[in-house]
């Protein structure tokens, strides 16, 4: 089993300091948290991503480098990259460098995100909410999986044997599916033999087993047609 700590880097905004005075401070006392976290031995420690005012994470790689300076053991990971409004080629950049950094402790959660300012903030529209998603997952997994890249897509320019760079240390980077409570995206995660990471805002835990046995049901069919 292992644990760790999700943030979303959250302001406060109680005190009397100005608001960039305010997040400076805010900003250091998250990596003294990440730094607390390794020395105390747990295992990962997760930043998410919103493009709000309330929150510090609109660019989590950021973040996550500079803990990977301070820091030794813990993994570090996004919790979640919201790869619907995101390029895959840059996303997958960004962590490979990560994982340089860390040397060979950065990893990612991607997911569709349950906050949606992030699409029309980079063009998109929440009409393609899942095609967006469903496209950008199989050129972020071909990137990981080839160093040289051929794909083609219907929002993102095509991509003719182009070499992709830097490399992660870890051969996968791993890449986990981050899901709410949509049975699709549970099937979607065991079809293509992903790691699983749910999310539960409220509500009450047993609702998700179905779900999860779903996840089995589909990676199970996935390896039986895969023989």
């Amino acid at each position: 089993m292992e644990v760790g700590i999700d943030s979303f880097a959250a302001t406060n905004g109680l005190n009397n300091k100005s608001a960039a005075e305010s997040n400076m401070d805010e900003m250091a006392d998250l990596l003294e948290r990440i730094v607390m976290a390794d020395h105390a031995g747990l295992d990962v420690f997760g930043i998410g991503e919103h493009h709000r005012k309330e929150f510090l994470d609109s660019a989590p790689t950021v973040i996550l480098a500079a803990a990977a300076a301070r820091t030794k053991h813990i993994r570090l990971s996004s919790a979640v990259t919201v790869l619907s409004a995101a390029d895959p080629v840059r996303v997958f950049q960004n962590f490979a460098t990560l994982d340089i950094i860390s040397r060979g402790r950065a990893e990612m959660v991607v997911g569709r995100g349950s906050f949606i300012e992030a699409y029309p903030l980079f063009g998109y529209s929440l009409q393609d909410y899942d095609a967006l998603f469903i496209e950008k997952l199989d050129l972020l997994l071909n990137i990981r999986d080839n160093e040289v890249v051929t794909w083609k897509g219907r929002f993102r320019p095509a991509l003719n044997n182009i070499a992709i760079y830097p490399r992660p240390v870890q051969d996968p980077l791993p890449i986990w599916l981050g899901v709410g409570g949509t049975p699709q995206s549970f099937a979607r995660a065991g079809t293509l033999g992903l790691p699983l990471m749910v999310a539960i805002i409220g509500g009450e835990t047993h609702r998700f087993r179905p779900l999860v046995d779903l996840y089995r049901e589909a990676a199970q069919k996935s390896r039986a047609f895969a023989r």
